[in-house]
């Protein structure tokens, strides 16, 4: 990778796609179309590229700004490296794998990727703090709609035997990604919800979800539950919470954690 490289804007006042036919022919360079501006960028100098259409411009009489800019070549991996913050939640310690880990947190390895749960949403980070206080080790666990899995990789890290399930395939092959990254390991996992478990129950379910699908599934969650089960629901905005707390006011409120407009809620199955 060179230094530096140069980006051509060109922006004319009528007949874009004439003046993108004619840079496409100039330059083998990628062009990009952007709010009537067309972009060249190289390595190379455009300079013959930029005089070349200030003549046709000029010889059909239309009137079009060129600039041609001379631009520093930044390592944009690096810059991404740079942008994803490591995040300490409770017990935990969340880090991108290019990161340090800390020596005093439970360390969690999450590289972002298309799904969801990276510790920085408040939803996220809550439903770490609950498994912080609530999970104990050989605690029996579901994460319901597990996505990137930080979830069950953070009680599996405190002991936990974990299964996880996600409606979406591209998640659970992430998260079991994620657990081989974390050295660390789930028992069962599925494509689908809760209602796939048929006679086992678990010492504690989470669902870190949306509000609308906690209230469709509440009865399957509650079904997993033992007696004394514990129950974390999140993905709760403000303006839902009273449709969802009323499908679960049947179990014990433990704890309302309220982070912006986001709330989580620990439950405690009565038996």
């Amino acid at each position: 990778m060179t230094d530096y490289y140069y980006e051509l804007i060109v922006e004319p006042d009528d007949n874009l796609e004439v003046f993108t036919d004619l840079l496409a022919a100039l330059t083998n360079e990628a062009i990009e179309e952007l709010d009537g501006k067309v972009i060249a960028r190289s390595e190379e100098d455009l300079i013959d590229v930029k005089e070349g259409i200030e003549k046709f411009s000029q010889a059909i009489n239309i009137n079009c700004t060129i600039t041609l800019t001379k631009k520093e070549n930044k390592d944009w991996i690096k810059q991404y490296q740079e942008s994803v913050k490591s995040v300490e939640v409770g017990k935990f310690f969340v880090r991108p794998s290019w990161d340090e880990k800390r020596e005093d947190k439970i360390d969690i390895i999450i590289d972002p990727a298309l799904s969801f749960g990276s510790g920085h949403h408040e939803t996220t980070s809550s439903c770490l703090e609950a498994i912080s206080s609530y999970a104990k080790e050989d605690y029996e666990v579901l994460d319901v709609g597990t996505g990137s899995g930080i979830l069950a990789i953070a009680a599996s890290k405190l002991g936990c035997k974990v299964d996880i399930c996600d409606t979406d395939e591209v998640c659970i092959k992430d998260t079991t990604s994620n657990f081989e990254l974390n050295s660390t390991n789930f028992n069962e996992a599925w494509i689908g919800s809760a209602n796939s478990v048929k006679d086992k129950k678990y010492d504690m379910v989470i669902a870190n979800i949306v509000a609308d699908v906690l209230v469709f599934i509440h009865k399957d969650l509650k079904k997993c539950l033992k007696d004394d089960g514990i129950l974390v629901i999140s993905g709760i905005l403000d303006k839902h919470k009273d449709k969802v707390l009323k499908k679960f006011n049947d179990l014990e409120q433990l704890e309302l954690i309220h982070k912006n407009e986001w709330i989580t809620v620990i439950f405690k199955n009565r038996s």
